[in-house]
């Protein structure tokens, strides 16, 4: 099978198309030939050595899978061959979804909703559960006011829509480009942060912030006494202490496979109520040229990798 590994850190042209041998599946597992994968921040980081969860190369990135059932190991026969599936795979370990095959635990992945293309169901996992797992520990519920920042992106375009569904009232932020597409959405508030002070919005119960660093301190000031901060990454040195000093809680996310959350967004697909936002495709092989996309940090949605 042809599958995409990196010998060393670096920029997007470590990444090298080579052959290997096709993987078998063991106890619980299943081989999924691949119809897509995505590339999230975390390949980025991954790849260029900024963030080493996965050790020293040679290595293969890709934790998103989406497509179909290649064989069945013992013990996972709750899938068949030919069943379509989808699912955050091994993360933080390596999952190795930049290939034609990739081996997959059985409890990690789903069915993939017939409404989805396999490029569209790639586009959800990590991003989905890390805005899921990071707006529910905070405590969204009906009725919560929530602010979600850089809303047109990876994350943030689904954390308005699971916000949204969960009867929140949402307030968005997003670069002039985003604003029509985060208010397409469902968000009730969408403010354009290139011409607009952050300080004109009305005090919020949760805060979604993508950015960590200093931004963690600033944006607690829109947000109501008992409310939460949810980061993305981690915060400067002292923020978490000075919110909790104002009578605010703190979640970071780390963002963790969970077949049980990703049934339920994978429900909301279902009912009409989530789609991914697709912005650009690239091939197996242009997988360098996608990593370079994504690494611009101005992508609207989520970046694909589609595998003939």
């Amino acid at each position: 099978m042809k599958i995409v590994t990196q010998s060393t850190v670096g920029d997007p042209d470590v990444l090298q198309l080579t052959t290997v041998a096709d993987p078998t599946p063991g106890p619980g597992e299943v081989v999924v030939r691949v119809g897509a994968t995505s590339v999230n921040p975390v390949d980025v980081y991954v790849r260029a050595g900024a963030f080493p969860i996965l050790g020293e190369p040679p290595f293969a990135l890709g934790w998103d899978l989406a497509g179909t059932v290649e064989s069945v190991g013992a013990g996972a026969e709750a899938f068949a061959v030919g069943d379509r599936v989808v699912g955050l795979s091994r993360y933080p370990a390596e999952a190795a979804a930049n290939a034609e095959l990739a081996v997959a635990s059985a409890d990690e992945l789903v069915g993939t909703p017939e409404a989805l293309t396999d490029a569209e169901a790639a586009a959800i996992p990590l991003a989905g559960l890390t805005a899921w797992q990071g707006l529910h520990s905070a405590g969204l519920a009906e009725g919560s006011r929530v602010l979600v920042q850089a809303a047109g992106g990876g994350v943030g375009h689904l954390a308005v829509q699971i916000a949204k569904a969960a009867g929140a009232v949402v307030v968005a932020t997003a670069s002039t480009a985003k604003i029509d597409t985060v208010r397409s959405l469902g968000a009730d508030e969408v403010v354009d942060y290139t011409t607009t002070d952050r300080s004109t919005i009305e005090p919020v119960d949760i805060v979604l912030d993508p950015f960590g660093g200093d931004e963690t301190r600033a944006v607690a000031d829109v947000v109501r006494p008992g409310g939460a901060v949810v980061s993305l990454l981690p915060p400067a040195e002292g923020a978490v202490i000075e919110l909790e000093s104002r009578g605010l809680r703190h979640v970071q996310v780390d963002v963790r496979p969970s077949a049980a959350q990703l049934v339920e967004i994978m429900h909301l697909v279902e009912t009409g109520d989530l789609r991914p936002v697709v912005s650009q495709t690239f091939p197996l092989d242009r997988l360098a040229e996608a990593h370079a996309a994504v690494g611009t940090g101005s992508t609207l949605g989520k970046i694909v990798v589609t595998v003939p």
